[in-house]
């Protein structure tokens, strides 16, 4: 029997006729990017825009030449679609915080928020920059920073400052815990206090640890005033510290431990029966599960 023509049959072509092949190009061994797996947690290599970009100490900033002049267009350079000369208006709110801090202090709300702000842009020279800031305003305005006017605005970069300290990249993480701890010396420690409270029962528990260590840190720092302080007030920090103790990470765990060193330190100081004296409290105001286990740190 003849077989049939197949009419969808591709039709034949010659040697000549088929298309020729493009040879695959490779790209040197030498050009190709090689990352290992701890390159996250380095400060990124500057392209040609980040090289113009110098992270200036505080020591190394110097004062403005012309600071009546330089201020009134202060906001409106932070707010620049420039990211360059965002960069450059962040150190001049540095130097006008270490400076010319009176001149910056009527517009400090607007200059909190962009700072905040700021810390939140991907581009690493923008973050690190606006960290440093952070810093340096700590330092100027301290408790100023808690007033009606600006606490809004501070609270925004408390948020900021404690998510960045919680970030894998090591080189932001740093500068964020810097900025903390300047933080947490330049204020007085109770109303600080009440500002992180917030923040060591936050759903990130990266957070909630950072957040303790700044909490722990206050804690010291008034431990001599400690034994003078409100009653329902040491029993909000006593729940607190026994609260982070079961926490699921050891720096959170290990603020709780400090914060209950020192409370018995100071509740204890005049007491002949220290152990009898710190048992007696926490079981006053703990559950008796919890009240076992802040004993147990002071008797170990």
């Amino acid at each position: 029997m003849p077989l049939r023509p197949i009419d969808n049959a591709l039709p034949t072509t010659s040697p000549q006729q088929r298309p020729k092949k493009q040879p695959k190009i490779s790209l040197p061994i030498k050009n190709q990017p090689c990352l290992s797996e701890n390159d996250q947690n380095q400060a990124p290599l500057p392209s040609s825009g980040d090289a113009t970009i110098d992270y200036i100490s505080s020591d190394n900033l110097a004062p403005i030449s012309d600071p009546e002049h330089k201020i009134k267009s202060l906001v409106e350079e932070l707010e620049s679609k420039n990211w360059t000369k965002v960069c450059e208006s962040l150190n001049d709110v540095r130097r006008f915080a270490l400076f010319h801090s009176s001149l910056l202090f009527p517009i400090l709300e607007k200059v909190v928020l962009v700072v905040a702000k700021t810390m939140k842009n991907p581009r690493s020279a923008l973050c690190k920059t606006s960290i440093m800031a952070a810093s340096d305003v700590f330092n100027a305005f301290g408790d100023k920073l808690l007033d009606l006017s600006t606490s809004d605005a501070f609270d925004g970069m408390l948020l900021q400052l404690l998510l960045k300290a919680s970030q894998d990249k090591r080189f932001v993480c740093e500068e964020a815990d810097k900025a903390l701890g300047s933080m947490v010396v330049s204020m007085t420690p109770l109303p600080l206090f009440q500002k992180l409270r917030e923040y060591v029962s936050h759903a990130n528990l990266r957070v909630r640890a950072k957040a303790a260590i700044s909490l722990s840190k206050c804690v010291s720092k008034m431990e001599e005033r400690l034994g003078e302080m409100d009653e329902s007030w040491l029993a909000e920090l006593i729940r607190v510290a026994a609260d982070l103790l079961n926490d699921r990470l050891p720096e959170a765990r290990d603020a709780a431990r400090s914060i209950a060193t020192s409370m018995f330190e100071a509740l204890t100081k005049d007491k002949e029966q220290k152990l009898e004296a710190w048992q007696s409290f926490c079981q006053s105001k703990l559950t008796p599960i919890h009240a076992i286990s802040m004993v147990k740190i002071v008797s170990t």
